[in-house]
């Protein structure tokens, strides 16, 4: 390819803030980068520390690109709790994209309200970490670049560095907007279940023995149990409870809809073994656990409870009941009042004090089934909690955090308004927007081999361990181009400094000769992707893609080279590459060229990808598109079952040297994420990720 020929905007230049000069802004007419412009800059620094607590083998990084459809800023800390759309929540680290979540969006009146949103991608990495401790004693773990939402505006977490321009920033004057720290969630326990069937049985169920005996004929006791609500979710837990309890129970529909009447469905057992382990679960108990308390709210707001705006109340006519009620929530540390009515049946209600920051604390302490019940969407956001920065502490060390994106551009974190990724500091501090141009302007390093050289020549360098391809692919196709990583080698050559390889390009043996003399001196590693060696498959899913025999190829020269080298079977499709004898070849092959281990990745649907892979289906395989939306249903990974399905296809493991040969490969319960660790991480093109990738038939790429 000759490059001068696809050059449109050479003479082109911009000023990206944090950078002294200007950078040249170059386009290329080919199909792998159009719509895609690439800067040309001068970094400060090239090497990435990896915090020393990692379970990875290395502690330093080099990307020499930024952007290309990754994310290189993130914020939380991976048990940072997130306010889900039902009300719950749940670790930032567990979230998985398609998740629905709250954020918050700026109405026409100008006030803030909480709005239900979608994860839309979610990436990790590893950067220095900061405690921020708020006054009723709230905290998060975040990144320095991370904004939350104060009485004064977004502001980030710390300044920017020495010698930058300075950017809001919090200080021990600001106050958070939410509704401050989650309360736990209780485990559904012996004791919680119980709880509940009390809570949901007294409330709305019916438990009786009729007496059957007809005068002059024998008699019989005829046992009846039954609950209809209209809610399935609380249904289907009471269930599932009394099962768990030995209790079976049949279902049926109560009450057809009518009008404005939703359908009422009902669970009901009549027989005496029933009926006695019904009355023996829902006895009340002398002496209450909390986990106890916890079950029986959580039944009785799913049958008499209800929430508006202003007020969450549990209404009964009951004085027992009510009294119970009115106990557990005290001994929870509610405030509540009993609200008089004049209905002649004596109904009450016990009402919860303190607005949505309470009511949040009741739904995440006693966990109702449920979630319209939970519902806070267009719900002002107030604060009422002491949310005031009490204190902003640097932890000394760099930590995993996680980034999530929304549709809202915000979520809730530990309950503050917290900014995600549409704004990631590393392209919004250049002034790009920060949703697709992420992906379409390229901040391409182009001093990195000299600036890696320097590094390692200071006499504080130690020598340690640096993997490539831990966020973007060293020999993505701007590689060609630019020609970075002969310097990068030549460096690390020079240094005789350990490092290692992630990447899906063949490209990488245009170095292999530089990778040979590095392996002399000291440790270096491979991996490459190969998702499929069906010649069908790959034109169909990958059409611009390197032939993945070219791939397996590279892996057998750089094996001959002597260079420890993996292979990555990803992504797995059903219906496309998951057939054994599509996956058998490869496993073949990998035997052939001497693969040190093999790990199987399934596919994920992320954000547009899910669109456009859809799209593609329709025209090229519209037999598989039930398929796909039944096994991509729940968003953009595929159904668990058939994940681990995939999976287990494939699973690596390494092998001692003297087995690296024609069919001895030996596959089986191995530990791939550390195979992969030892040449980047699972997934080249993000740190700390399952490995799943997204994959796009318009770029014909994974990533």
């Amino acid at each position: 390819m000759r490059w001068s020929n696809l050059e449109i905007g050479v003479e082109e230049r911009a000023r990206l803030p944090g950078y002294r000069e200007e950078a040249v802004v170059r386009h290329f007419d080919a199909p792998e980068a159009i719509e895609t412009r690439f800067y040309e800059v001068r970094a400060k620094s090239i090497l990435n520390r990896v915090p020393d607590s990692s379970q990875m083998p290395f502690r330093w990084t080099i990307n020499a690109f930024r952007g290309c459809s990754h994310a290189c800023s993130y914020c939380a800390g991976g048990e940072t709790p997130i306010l889900t759309a039902d009300g719950r929540h749940k670790p930032i680290a567990d979230l998985d994209i398609g998740d629905a979540v709250y954020g918050t969006l700026v109405g026409e009146s100008g006030y803030r309200r909480y709005a239900r949103t979608t994860v839309l991608d979610k990436w990790i990495t590893i950067k220095p970490a900061y405690r921020v401790t708020l006054e009723d004693d709230t905290e998060l773990i975040l990144s320095g670049d991370h904004r939350l939402l104060s009485n004064r505006g977004w502001k980030h977490i710390v300044n920017s560095e020495r010698g930058q321009p300075d950017r809001p920033h919090l200080t021990t004057r600001n106050r958070l907007v939410g509704t401050g720290a989650v309360a736990p969630q209780p485990q559904h326990d012996t004791e919680y279940r119980r709880g509940y069937l009390c809570g949901i049985i007294r409330g709305d169920g019916s438990l009786a023995a009729y007496d059957r005996s007809p005068t002059g004929r024998g008699g019989y006791t005829q046992y009846y149990f039954r609950l209809a609500l209209a809610d399935l979710e609380a249904l289907r837990r009471a269930r599932a409870f009394l099962t768990a309890a030995d209790v079976e129970s049949r279902q049926r529909v109560f009450k057809r809809a009518v009008g404005s009447f939703r359908e009422i469905t009902a669970i009901s057992a009549q027989n005496a073994a029933a009926f006695e382990r019904i009355s023996a679960l829902i006895e009340w108990p002398v002496m209450p656990s909390l986990q106890w308390c916890r079950g029986f709210l959580a039944g009785i707001f799913d049958a008499q409870g209800s929430r508006s705006t202003f007020a969450l109340r549990i209404a009964n006519t009951d004085p027992q009941i009510l009294a119970w009620t009115e106990a557990c929530a005290r001994r929870l540390g509610f405030d509540t009042v009993v609200d008089h009515t004049s209905n002649a049946n004596g109904l009450k209600c016990i009402r919860i004090r303190g607005g949505l920051s309470e009511h949040l604390r009741f739904f995440h302490l006693t966990d109702p089934a449920i979630s319209r019940k939970r519902d806070i969407e267009g719900q002002m956001v107030k604060t009422f909690a002491k949310l005031r920065v009490a204190e902003i502490e640097p932890l000394g060390r760099a930590l995993p955090l996680y980034d999530i994106t929304t549709g809202t551009g915000d979520f809730i974190a530990n309950g503050v308004v917290s900014h995600n990724c549409f704004a990631r500091p590393t392209h919004k501090y250049l002034d790009f927007n920060a949703g697709r141009d992420f992906e379409r302007e390229i901040v391409v390093k182009v001093n990195a081999p000299e600036l890696l050289r320097a590094e390692l020549g200071r006499k504080s360098w130690k020598g340690e361990h640096v993997a490539l391809g831990t966020n973007t692919d060293p020999y993505q196709w701007a590689e060609g181009r630019y020609k970075l990583m002969p310097g990068i080698w030549e460096a690390m050559r020079d240094a005789a400094n350990p490092c290692s390889v992630l990447t899906k390009s063949p490209l990488l043996l245009r170095d292999l000769e530089l990778m040979k003399e590095i392996a002399e001196r000291t440790e270096f590693s491979a991996a490459l992707s190969v998702p499929t060696v069906d010649e069908r498959a790959w034109r169909a899913t990958e059409p611009r893609s390197p032939n993945p025999r070219a791939r397996l190829e590279a892996v057998a020269e750089l094996t001959r080279a002597g260079i420890r080298t993996g292979i990555l079977v990803a992504p797995l499709m059903p219906g496309i590459n998951d057939a054994p004898e599509q996956v058998a070849p490869i496993l073949e092959m990998a035997s052939e060229a001497g693969a040190a281990y093999v790990t199987g990745i399934a596919l994920h649907l992320r954000g547009e990808v899910r669109n456009l892979f859809f799209e593609w289906l329709d025209a090229h395989r519209p037999d598989l598109v039930p398929l796909y939306k039944r096994l991509y249903q729940r968003g953009a990974y595929l159904h668990p079952d058939e994940r681990r399905r995939l999976v287990e296809l494939v699973k690596g493991r390494e092998l001692p040297p003297g087995e690296r040969m024609r069919g001895t490969l030996k596959l089986g319960a191995g530990r791939p994420a550390e195979e992969a660790g030892r040449s980047g991480v699972t997934n080249p093109d993000r740190p700390g990720d399952t490995g799943e990738r997204g994959w796009s038939p318009e770029q014909g790429r994974l990533f």
